[in-house]
């Protein structure tokens, strides 16, 4: 179909009958026709808005006393399609329905295709995850997560920061933080655009190419992309069958799906988010725990702390400095097990379609460069204090060295002075 909805080659097979009268006729009528016929109402699509944002709260969340305080279901299903293996590992959190129970009042049930829904891992992770269907053309569908929804819901995200306060009030008791208090809330967010009715996914994807990739990457609707980053937006599309197709990027995804099956492949990005959160909050703090590092050599040497730099109050001593290497330790492999845990918490292998899937999301996070950040700063913390620990070794083995030869001397000192 033309633009204008109406077959492609109609016109060229009219002129081809009354090659002079009709060409005239149109040479007459176009100006005409442009003036005067108002332009084709855009398309709406039925789509499912799926918008999930995901906390890190801290250390870990008791997930047992978390279900005595948050009415909620252990455990989270996964569809099991696609040969799905029994192998597929994923995290088992505590899931809550928003709009039902105790926490009716969360939700707004005027919005029609409204649900919300917290889930709390034990890794310390808290995601918000609203789903609302809508029809809507693809030009609304730019930036529709900061529209008003009803009159009790100014927006999508405002709403799920809404919810993430509620329910983290009444969990806060299972809430284990530790040495994992951080000066600001580490968050993702990723939105998912889930059409059903378009005819051939990969048709829609082409006829639609620019509005798409600006979708994508949060640029307007009319941005002059270059067709070079459209190619590259679009060009690693994943289809398990002709009428499913899924394109992602940074902080959004495009589904196409006839059927709307689509849970598993929505599972896969919350895993991924989840990971690539735990991965940037535990770099975070080894970046506040190498400032202490910093400081607590500064003070040991008896330096001037470096500008903005908390100063320590006199030289650190030797026991301070034995305590702090015991904390740093336990800090250090408590960081190894998250890192270790992180890694074993979703291991989807052995299904080929959705590990490929859960390795390119991984991929545009970076997951595997964050890994490595986090890996040598941990290296590095340890060998700070080693080396600042084996320095003050080889100053006390000096200081003896020197008692010692004191010690010898002055009898030989007082024999030879008779």
């Amino acid at each position: 179909m033309s633009a204008a909805g109406r077959p492609a080659g109609r016109a060229p097979a009219a002129a081809a009958k009354a090659p002079r009268k009709a060409s005239s006729a149109v040479k007459d009528l176009v100006p005409v026709t442009r003036r005067k016929v108002p332009a084709k109402k855009a398309p709406q699509y039925p789509v499912e808005i799926v918008h999930m944002a995901l906390y890190d709260i801290g250390r870990a969340i008791d997930l047992k006393l978390a279900a005595s305080l948050l009415p909620g279901t252990p455990g989270m299903r996964i569809v099991r399609r696609r040969d799905t293996p029994d192998s597929v590992s994923i995290p088992t959190p505590l899931c809550v329905d928003l709009r039902s129970g105790k926490q009716k009042a969360f939700c707004d049930d005027s919005v029609e295709g409204f649900a919300a829904t917290a889930r709390l891992y034990d890794e310390g992770v808290m995601s918000i995850i609203v789903r609302l269907k809508v029809n809507a053309s693809l030009k609304e569908l730019h930036g529709i997560e900061l529209n008003p929804v009803s009159a009790n819901i100014q927006n999508l995200d405002s709403y799920v920061n809404e919810k993430y306060r509620a329910v983290l009030e009444q969990v806060a008791p299972a809430v284990i933080t530790d040495h994992y208090n951080t000066e600001r809330m580490e968050r993702e967010t990723y939105t998912a655009f889930c059409f059903a009715d378009v005819g051939k996914p990969a048709e829609f994807i082409v006829e639609n190419a620019h509005e798409l990739t600006t979708l994508l990457s949060g640029e307007p609707f009319d941005a002059p992309v270059h067709p070079s980053q459209i190619r590259k937006s679009l060009s690693n599309p994943f289809s398990y069958s002709e009428n499913d197709l899924a394109i992602f990027d940074m902080d959004k995804c495009v589904i196409v799906d006839a059927e709307r099956d689509y849970e598993d492949v929505l599972l896969i990005c919350e895993l991924a988010n989840y990971q690539f959160l735990e991965l940037r909050t535990l770099d975070r703090l080894l970046d506040r725990w190498l400032d202490e590092a910093e400081a607590d050599v500064q003070a040991f040497y008896g330096r001037s702390p470096r500008p903005g730099q908390k100063r320590r109050k006199g030289r650190m001593r030797t026991g301070a400095l034995q305590r702090k290497l015991a904390v740093i330790q336990a800090l250090r492999l408590d960081a190894l097990f998250i890192l270790e845990n992180l890694e074993n918490s979703a291991k989807i292998i052995g299904d080929y379609f959705l590990g490929s899937v859960y390795e390119h999301l991984t991929g545009i996070f970076n997951t595997a460069g964050w890994t490595r950040s986090v890996e040598r700063r941990l290296d590095a913390l340890q060998n700070v204090y080693e080396i600042v620990k084996s320095d003050k070794s080889e100053r006390t083995m000096l200081a003896m060295e020197i008692v010692f030869i004191v010690v010898c001397i002055i009898p030989i000192i007082q024999f030879a002075l008779g």
